[in-house]
């Protein structure tokens, strides 16, 4: 198969935007990414993603993927929604990432990113949106579309930092581009409003995901560990917060896609209606949507910690419910755990008469009580 011509740095762009993608080039070579992957991967900062430690050298050598790989374009779209509605009432209502709040950009983006792959003419060409070996933010920087906050996210003076990322290996030559300079400066808002501490102000640029919300609440399958529930606040699914806070943000503009609008239901979404979902609701409520990664049980654990975080005690009654009826006993033992903090005497007496055949939602009860 003969090779493809090569191509202007601003041809590429121009067909980028055609598809409303910002893009950039990287040579295939690896960079310091490579380095710093493995020194995370074996300090084990990457908690149970176990997948990243399959072959961890195609995540940063796309030639291990596509042997004939001349460029590396890294991709990226705008999902910033502006300004979000205040809740309509006082009543306990979760957080969700601004990225979830509409249709799986998974899907959206890779539509986007596999039209523009097929405009270079590369029958070859590997388009990928969080699902191929790329490590997308280094490889974003090294493309000249911003540079990695200190918060470990891709961050541009000109679309701020809520950006989906892809990436296409391709057999084309493009003109590498000329990586950002940091311009975190001596900024350290989203280090110190982090409530976990997964980033620190002694320890910039770097991640600890077991210590991430997004993490926790998505990726993270089983029991939250219970010194961590109270940092979690009322975030249900991923976290915003130090995205929230960059300054660089008041640059970006509202996002152009419809299918990243946030959906009716998923804003300020009310806690004690949603621990009442079943199974056929989640289905419906969640179809291409995000949120259902973490499955309804994952979701319910998450409104559980969310709802004893609150501090209502107009929602005891629900928690008794979900503690005695519900099937799944992630669920019930969260719930358990979120009626201890809330307290009171409905709560009290709940826990005090609790038994549970299931050996973790016992021990939940128990820790309760105490």
């Amino acid at each position: 198969m003969s090779q493809p011509s090569p191509l202007t740095a601003e041809e590429l762009r121009e067909r980028a935007a055609e598809h409303g993608l910002i893009a950039g080039v990287s040579a295939p070579e690896s960079g310091a990414e490579g380095p710093r992957f493995l020194r995370w991967i074996q300090q084990g900062r990457n908690a149970t993603m176990r997948w990243m430690e399959r072959d961890p050298e195609r995540r940063f050598d796309p030639r291990r993927v596509l042997d004939d790989t001349r460029s590396l374009v890294s991709v990226a779209s705008s999902y910033f929604l502006g300004p979000l509605p205040a809740p309509p009432d006082d009543r306990p209502r979760g957080l969700i990432a601004r990225y979830a709040l509409g249709d799986d950009y998974h899907g959206v983006l890779l539509d986007q990113v596999r039209a523009f792959a097929q405009s270079l003419d590369d029958d070859l060409a590997r388009p990928y949106v969080d699902t191929g070996p790329v490590l997308e933010k280094p490889r974003a920087a090294r493309a000249g579309l911003g540079w990695q906050g200190k918060h470990t996210n891709l961050v541009s003076r000109e679309h701020g930092s809520f950006l989906f990322l892809g990436a296409v290996m391709t057999r084309r030559e493009v003109e590498p581009a000329e990586p950002h300079g940091d311009h975190c400066g001596t900024c350290s808002s989203c280090l110190d409003v982090c409530p976990t501490k997964a980033i620190r102000a002694d320890q910039p640029y770097q991640l600890d995901a077991r210590l991430c919300i997004s993490y926790l609440t998505i990726e993270h399958r089983g029991p939250i560990p219970r010194e961590l529930r109270p940092l979690i606040g009322t975030w249900i699914f991923g976290c915003d917060l130090c995205l929230d806070v960059c300054p660089y943000n008041r640059f970006a503009q509202p996002v152009r896609e419809a299918r990243y609008e946030a959906r009716p239901a998923l804003l300020n979404p009310s806690l004690e209606e949603l621990l009442a979902w079943d199974q056929a609701t989640f289905s419906a409520t969640l179809k291409n949507s995000p949120l259902k990664r973490t499955k309804r049980r994952g979701l319910l654990r998450n409104v559980a910690i969310a709802l004893g975080n609150a501090g209502d005690r107009a929602a005891v009654p629900a928690l008794i419910r979900c503690l005695n009826d519900e099937p799944e006993p992630l669920v019930r033992g969260h719930a358990a755990w979120a009626l201890g903090q809330l307290g009171g005497g409905a709560a009290t007496e709940a826990l005090a008469t609790a038994q549970d055949d299931d050996a973790f939602v016992q021990e939940e009860i128990d820790a309760a009580r105490a």
